[in-house]
């Protein structure tokens, strides 16, 4: 059956709604009352599913209150459908996109997405800080090494005293949160046993991506972006090559898989095998952090097959 599908281009400052490729169109303010008019305009033309492009942080609002309002919410990747718009020659205007994110989910058959509990947006949010923070002291850093004026210097020292500080309160809740949540505490302690693993790479991946142990090694190699697609046509079998995909999580996998490489056995003896075969260095970087993330992916998910086949104990259980 043909789903209804109302695509939203959203802005900074509004929501432009379109139902299918060319049928109703509406345009609302993101805010709250606008998302709130934008439910009651899908439940009026009986919408199935809304669909919008991740749009660096402006979708996650209207996503969080569409989804309150028991509306099927998919977000899309906003480079396939751009690419996806340009294939099909059209113009672009708000409507138009809209129309063309509509388009786009009812080809792709996109599903729609559950909204992440609150302790996953905390973790999220706190891991985000932290690495920003992170890059931020970084260059303080860099540019405190030329400043030979005292009053100057002693300005950056201030400031990164500072950082320091609230790096140390976000590195505490991030602890906090994953101590808290059974699931997390227990993935925290499995993937600590591979060398390079640390509490950062463990916070990182639970934020980045929580799928991890409940897709195939395939599926979450090619969300995380380290699965070499084919490029093969008739006879030519085209270079593999990975493209898409989360690079927060790449960046981990990258740095945690250079660590293992150094140190885990079987990392080393497959790294040996690809430089002897004449493998390049980029591609011998990507095969190892691919290698991790399957590693990581298969150790998840018996840690959630083991947890969820735990019995639960308590007080009833044990009166029975």
């Amino acid at each position: 059956m043909t789903r209804v599908i109302c695509g939203v281009d959203v802005s900074s400052v509004s929501l432009a709604a379109r139902i299918g490729r060319a049928g109703a169109e509406a345009s609302f303010p993101n805010n709250p009352e606008g998302i709130f008019a934008l439910a009651g305009f899908c439940c009026t033309h009986e919408v199935d599913l809304v669909a919008m492009e991740a749009t660096g942080g402006y979708e996650r609002q209207p996503f969080a209150l569409l989804a309150e309002q028991h509306l099927a919410v998919a977000i899309l990747n906003p480079r396939a459908v751009r690419r996806f718009a340009e294939g099909m020659g059209l113009e672009k205007t708000d409507a138009i996109d809209a129309g063309v994110i509509a388009w786009f989910a009812e080809v792709k058959r996109s599903p729609p997405q559950a909204l992440a509990p609150a302790s996953q947006q905390r973790l999220r949010a706190l891991v985000t800080r932290l690495r920003q923070l992170t890059g931020i002291r970084t260059a303080q850093r860099n540019q405190a090494r030329l400043i030979t004026d005292p009053a100057v210097l002693a300005s950056f020292t201030e400031l990164l005293a500072l950082i320091a500080r609230q790096m140390r309160e976000l590195e505490t809740a991030i602890a906090g949160l994953i101590a808290a949540d059974p699931l997390w505490r227990e993935l925290d302690q499995t993937f600590r046993s591979i060398k390079g693993v640390a509490g950062r790479t463990v916070a990182r991946l639970f934020a980045e991506m929580p799928e991890i142990g409940t897709l195939s090694n395939k599926a979450i190699s090619k969300l995380a972006g380290v699965a070499p697609l084919a490029n093969d046509s008739g006879k030519h079998q085209g270079k593999r090559r990975i493209r898409g995909g989360r690079a927060a999580v790449r960046e981990i996998l990258f740095v945690v898989a250079s660590v293992a490489g150094r140190y885990e056995p079987d990392f080393i003896l497959f790294q040996k095998r690809l430089r002897a075969a004449g493998k390049p260095g980029k591609v011998v970087r990507i095969a190892l952090a691919h290698k991790l993330l399957v590693r990581l992916n298969a150790k998840a998910r018996e840690v959630r097959n083991r947890i969820e086949a735990t019995p639960i104990t308590g007080p009833s259980s044990v009166a029975a």
